[in-house]
């Protein structure tokens, strides 16, 4: 006589979204890395130590050592009663001073923090006044040796828009095997003392913004022109980018979707732009 059992329900796993800022001053990058400290690194402990097994974080991009993030996104899987909306509380208990997760919620199982974002937007800031300030310090370059016009850096940045090859912009180490990037905005404006550029693309190369802002700086001192620096890239002269701008001043600004499990005040423009008195 076979005896026939009922077949146990296997719960699919619950995958949720998150919106994450840093500093990422004392981190080394978003990666998880051997023997260094990073931001994905603690995200997964903090997920893991709750679960009781080990979880894997995806982010949407990667950011390099020191760089920051305002609304950085990731998601990841676990099986348990324990509501979407809930685990921004439960992770941030855990986490050190410098990261912070502002949201979470439930997405679908195919939707994905990396391959569904459409562009990520960045922005870099440069503080021009002569005198130092502490309180911007880990967030901008201070650059003051030379007076920086805006609408050169802006005349620089108009013929980026598009589709193009970027091989110039690109640090060695990349693991990508093209430099096809579609750049969908970039812009320069100010701010009193603030100098902000403002670049959004479907992708970014390693190393392509800091790169960018090092060259960018030469010609909005007047030591090149906007002409200069456009020939420099449309014709892939590499050897002609030589500086790279700090990473304090970077911010991954935001990241976009076709459905966005988030409201806009999560994470649309969450990193402060600064009016101190001149």
């Amino acid at each position: 006589m076979v005896v026939s059992c009922p077949t146990q329900q296997v719960n699919s796993p619950t995958r949720v979204a998150l919106v994450i800022q840093y500093l990422g001053t004392n981190f080394h990058g978003w990666q998880r890395q051997p023997n260094q400290v990073s931001v994905q690194g603690y995200l997964e402990n903090a997920i893991s130590d709750v679960v009781g097994y080990p979880v894997r974080i995806h982010g949407a991009g990667r950011t390099d050592a020191g760089v920051h993030a305002a609304a950085q996104v990731a998601h990841f899987e676990y099986q348990g009663p324990i509501p979407a909306h809930k685990w921004s509380k439960i992770i941030n208990a855990r986490l050190p001073e410098g990261i912070l997760v502002r949201a979470s919620a439930q997405v679908s199982a195919d939707w994905h923090a990396r391959f569904s974002a459409v562009w990520r937007r960045y922005r870099y800031t440069i503080y021009t006044d002569e005198q130092p300030n502490v309180f911007v310090n880990q967030t901008c370059w201070h650059y003051y040796q030379y007076v920086l016009e805006e609408s050169l850096i802006q005349a620089a940045l108009k013929p980026l828009l598009g589709e193009h090859n970027l091989s110039a912009f690109k640090r060695t180490g990349s693991d990508r095997n093209d430099s096809l990037v579609d750049v969908q905005a970039a812009e320069c404006y100010r701010q009193g003392a603030f100098l902000y550029l403002e670049i959004q693309a479907n992708g970014f190369l390693y190393g392509m913004v800091r790169l960018l802002v090092g060259m960018l700086v030469e010609v909005g001192g007047g030591k090149r022109s906007p002409e200069d620096f456009t020939n420099i890239w449309q014709n892939q002269r590499r050897e002609e980018v030589k500086y790279s701008a700090p990473a304090k001043g970077l911010c991954l600004l935001r990241v976009g979707y076709p459905q966005m499990p988030f409201s806009n005040h999560l994470w649309f423009d969450t990193q402060p732009n600064f009016l101190l008195a001149q």
